[in-house]
């Protein structure tokens, strides 16, 4: 079906890919392998839990993983048995390009970073057609410079980038595509093109490789898979796949060079052993090390080509990788019929986007999403107690970290942050990308929900694993809010709300939802902790530290968290009544709690404390001492907005059309009227007889919203910042216990290396929250209506309905990634150079966050986890 003829990208050939019988064939194989396994906590095996310094990056070429594997625009199948990836060498690198390059945690001045040029330019969810963009230098890669500048700069200084070295100046660099797509479901074809930017002759090293992982090597299985010459093409053969055969082929010749995916011990630990190793191939073309392959067997092979380009030039190579009956076939004309297909299918998703820009930008954000797909492989138990026939791990490592998480076994395709700087799933930035994914493959985004309730994920006692590095830290809980976001998105695609999806993480998420209120709740009285909830250094210290004895804390996030929490899983209950009253019952319940959140919040029980404060109209976190005084923390950040998250309404079909419903509900509000009169208008009908169920009263609400919506506050040229401006000129301060605390506005990278230093809540604009707060205005306009303004931007004098509101603050965040009057990005002003390049200028990044001043990209830079959120707002 052509996109002329479609009307929903299910219909298109792609979409019917998806939802066909063969779409988990279609799944099977694609962009799993990760950016970066070196320096990730599943191969730190050492005695002090430092897994950057324990795996770095000069051991990634010499040293097999044990729990997956990294590769340079790489492709796998789900279990990671054959992997295929690129190698690149200009002739003047010490080593040859075979994975990104990037600084440790302590290298970089902000924490680690990638400092390569790399982008995501298309995709579609069935992985037929993919493609990537990497720039790679002529001259010599700046490895030295970059670890040195960045060594010398300090917390307050910008982070030095590739750019910056001046190794792409005069445009001396190889723009280098690379393309997959498949004839079949399991035959892959890939393509890699080099163009040559410069105006002068240049020669190139390319590689394209096929190895296996490694699972020969850790104990049980020793069956060795094989890669063996056979005329002019490889046989590939596994033992738990059937028999393959890959073939390359290009302009020029190629010449087969094999080494096997062992650890080149010899080198890294002085002890003898017989190769050919890991970077054979790497030392066979770089140093010159004729032994170091064999040109005819291993369990790792590349086809080299060596590319002579003249100047602006562009040449072609192709990798063929399929079952060994497969037929012949046109590969130029795949090529081009999988991307006539991925044309057709965002020809369909963007019918009513009239900008060709905000199209490029979205389908680069999607891209992104795509390419960040990885196998996610990690048995905790046998981590933490070592494998067979391999040295004992060191016992102390048992009292780092996820000691108590030995249920934990994955080994799965996971929507990553960051396929470099966070090569391991986090739940709540799981929760944001799952609703992105629903855009274009909601059967993809239901299954990563369920993934992570899944008996081998959830802790037995309901808690999720928040990310690798600390399983049992808390993340903000969105997967319910996710979970009926994705629900909805599926139902408005396919015409049927999938109940079964719905009830099966329902009943899971009860299980988490009593987990945070008996484990967050420190004295019972629904004011919610939860430690630095996904925010880092957004308070004044460790939320996630103990706090010295007699102290707690209160917090408006973890307490406005929860509370939203308590309303989707109510809305999810009342969707599932309408198949099993039963679950009425268990809505009303969710009603009750989430009164009694918000009785605790607002204080209504005089013999309790709050967390809003009257003289400031804000919500603070606030801290109790030992001598029974309780003090805010008058810190005016983005966890005082939270309370906004906290909204729901109820149309009067859903709350009158449940038998039993509506008496229930005024049973409860009549047995606790004090709760009843604090709600803002439950009671009252609304527009299309509506009820509304929030944290805040109009009064309240118009109150934060003036604080929010004050550019010298919280409101930016590109959305929300994360904290008042108002403490640039005056810093917060205060003393706990004899400690001088201060916090200050920061509107790009962190001065303070609280959870690693690489991310900064004190300042910038982050795409999620800015997102649920648009989200939440939308939410209270469909109440209110056009009744209802605020003073937009607050000062300004112009009243604005909350729709108003909301649709502003999202083109305030589109305009980061769009062009501007002046033809530039905001979010990619760094980048200037790339700007001015005419084949450059539309390839656009997604960063981690943004400067709440400029909008420039900060953190991670290919964060399309959460940042393609901004596909939803385009």
């Amino acid at each position: 079906m052509t996109a002329q003829s479609a009307t929903n990208i299910l219909d298109t050939v792609e979409g019917q890919r998806l939802v066909g019988d063969e779409a988990e064939c279609w799944r099977e194989w694609g962009p799993y392998l990760s950016e970066r396994q070196w320096g990730t906590v599943r191969e730190d095996y050492s005695a002090d839990g430092d897994a950057w310094t324990y795996f770095p990056h000069e051991h990634a070429r010499s040293r097999a993983y044990r729990w997956g594997e990294d590769g340079l625009a790489g492709f796998c199948d789900r279990a990671q048995h054959w992997c295929i990836g690129l190698g690149l060498w200009n002739e003047r690198d010490p080593i040859l390009k075979e994975r990104l390059f990037g600084l440790n945690n302590a290298e970089g001045n902000h924490g680690e970073d990638v400092k390569e040029l790399y982008f995501y330019v298309d995709g579609v969810p069935s992985h037929a057609y993919m493609r990537m963009l990497y720039k790679y230098p002529q001259a010599m890669f700046p490895y030295a410079d970059l670890v040195a500048e960045n060594a010398r700069r300090g917390l307050c200084d910008t982070e030095y980038e590739i750019l910056d070295t001046g190794v792409f100046e005069d445009d001396r660099y190889f723009d280098v595509t690379v393309e997959y797509a498949k004839n079949s479901p399991d035959d892959l074809l890939m393509r890699v093109t080099v163009h040559n930017r410069s105006d002068l002759p240049a020669r190139l090293r390319v590689l394209p490789q096929v190895w296996a992982r490694n699972t020969w090597s850790w104990g049980g299985d020793r069956h060795m898979p094989s890669l063996t010459l056979t005329g002019d093409s490889v046989l590939a053969q596994h033992p738990m796949l059937a028999d393959r055969q890959l073939s390359a082929w290009g302009e020029e010749g190629c010449e087969w060079l094999f080494c096997d995916n062992h650890t080149n011990h010899p080198k890294l630990d002085g002890v003898p052993a017989n190769g050919p190793f890991k970077d054979g191939i790497n030392d066979y073309l770089v140093d010159g090390v004729a032994g170091a392959i064999r040109r005819d067997a291993g369990t790792r092979v590349a086809a080299h080509f060596v590319l002579e380009l003249d100047g602006l030039a562009r040449k072609c190579i192709y990798l063929r990788f399929a079952p060994t009956v497969a037929p012949k076939i046109n590969a130029k004309v795949l090529f081009e019929r999988r991307r006539l297909e991925a044309d057709d299918y965002y020809a369909v998703l963007q019918a009513q986007m009239t900008d060709p820009d905000a199209r490029n930008v979205q389908r680069q954000a999607l891209a992104g999403l795509l390419w960040s797909k990885q196998l996610y492989y990690f048995d905790v138990n046998r981590w933490l107690d070592g494998d067979p026939g391999q040295p004992s791990p060191p016992p102390g490592r048992l009292n780092i970290r996820n000691t108590h998480w030995r249920h934990l076994s994955n080994s799965d395709i996971v929507s990553m942050p960051d396929t470099w700087e966070y090569p391991w799933y986090a739940s709540w930035d799981l929760g944001f990308q799952a609703v992105a994914y629903a855009l274009i493959d909601p059967g993809f985004a239901k299954h990563q929900l369920l993934l992570l309730v899944k008996d081998r994920f959830m802790h037995p006692n309901g808690q999720l694993p928040a990310y690798e590095w600390r399983f049992d830290d808390a993340n903000p809980p969105v997967h319910a809010w996710a979970s009926w976001r994705v629900y909805q998105r599926d139902k408005a695609l396919t015409g049927v709300g999938d109940m079964d999806f719905l009830e099966r993480i329902f009943h899971k998420l009860l299980l988490n939802f009593s987990w945070w209120v008996n484990r967050k709740d420190a004295e019972g009285r629904n004011l919610f902790q939860g430690g630095f909830l996904g925010l880092d250094n957004i308070a004044l210290f460790d939320r996630s530290a103990a706090l010295p004895p007699g102290f707690h804390l209160d917090q408006a996030d973890g307490t406005a968290w929860v509370a939203a929490y308590a309303l989707d899983l109510m809305r999810i209950a009342l969707e599932l009544a309408k198949r099993n009253p039963v679950y009425v019952d268990i809505a009303v319940k969710f009603f009750e709690h989430f009164l009694y959140i918000a009785g605790a919040i607002n204080r209504v029980d005089d013999a309790a404390e709050g967390l809003w404060d009257e003289q400031d109209q804000f919500f603070y976190d606030v801290l109790h001492r030992p001598d029974g005084v309780s003090e805010p923390l008058r810190l005016r950040s983005i966890v005082g907005l939270m309370p906004l998250f906290a909204v729901q309404v109820l149309e009067q079909h859903e709350h009158e059309g449940l038998p039993g419903l509506r008496e229930r509900l005024l049973g409860f509000l009549h047995h606790r009227p004090d709760l009843a009169s604090l709600i803002s208008r439950w009671t009252e009908p609304g527009k299309g007889n509506r009820i509304l169920l929030a944290l805040l009263r109009g009064e309240r609400t118009k109150n934060l919203l003036k604080r929010m919506l004050d550019e010298a506050e919280f409101l930016s040229e590109f959305g929300v910042r994360s904290l008042s401006k108002a403490f640039a000129e005056h810093p917060f301060r205060m003393q706990i216990n004899g400690n001088k605390l201060c916090a200050d506005y920061e509107p790009a990278e962190s001065g303070s290396r609280l959870y690693g230093g690489n991310s900064n809540w004190r300042g910038p604009l982050w795409m999620p929250i800015n997102y649920l707060l648009i989200e939440s205005l939308r939410e209270f306009h469909r109440y209110y209506g056009e009744n209802f303004s605020v003073e937009y931007p607050s000062g300004s004098g112009y009243l604005a309905s909350l729709a108003q509101v909301a649709d502003s603050l999202s083109q305030r965040l589109t305009r980061l990634f769009l062009r501007d009057e002046n033809g530039s990005r905001p979010s990619m002003v760094g980048y200037a150079q790339l700007q001015a390049d005419p084949l450059s200028c539309d390839l656009v990044l997604f960063h981690e966050y943004f400067h709440g001043e400029t909008g420039r990209g900060l953190g991670a830079s290919h964060q399309t986890g959460w940042s393609a959120l901004v596909a939803l707002l385009l």
